[in-house]
């Protein structure tokens, strides 16, 4: 049975590899605080393993990932297998960028959350987190 959460939903943003650009992952940290969640945000050029690492320190509730370097292929399967690894079965992976469609269906396939484009409403994600953490969560 799920259960109210008691206290703001944790979530890690993170730019993973060399992509340098965080205006929209900085952005996203923002409407997610103003959604009265605690967020975590990681800066920039950080591995897999520091993202799943840190993930674990703060006891997240979720991971988002934004990427516009188009390694998306290498960087959310390998979040995935650590996430899996270190048993984080209920937190959740999302993210966003400039994915294209097709490798979106296949991350979703491989256990990653949904995937939002460049343009998307902050409410929805937002909202797709809350929904996602008190569906899968137990508190």
């Amino acid at each position: 049975m799920t259960q109210k959460v008691n206290r703001p939903l944790r979530v890690l943003v993170a730019k993973v590899g060399l992509d340098g650009h965080d205006r929209g992952a900085k952005v996203i940290a923002t409407a997610l605080r103003d959604a009265g969640m605690e967020v975590i945000y990681t800066g920039l050029r950080q591995t897999p393993e520091m993202v799943v690492n840190a993930a674990l320190q703060e006891d997240v509730d979720a991971i988002g990932i934004s990427i516009l370097s188009g390694a998306h292929m290498t960087v959310f399967p390998k979040v995935v297998a650590l996430m899996k690894e270190k048993g984080m079965d209920d937190v959740l992976l999302t993210g966003g960028g400039i994915i294209p469609e097709e490798d979106m269906l296949e991350l979703n396939a491989m256990g990653v959350g949904k995937l939002f484009a460049p343009g998307t409403p902050t409410v929805e994600i937002a909202s797709y987190i809350g929904e996602w953490v008190a569906t899968h969560r137990s508190f």
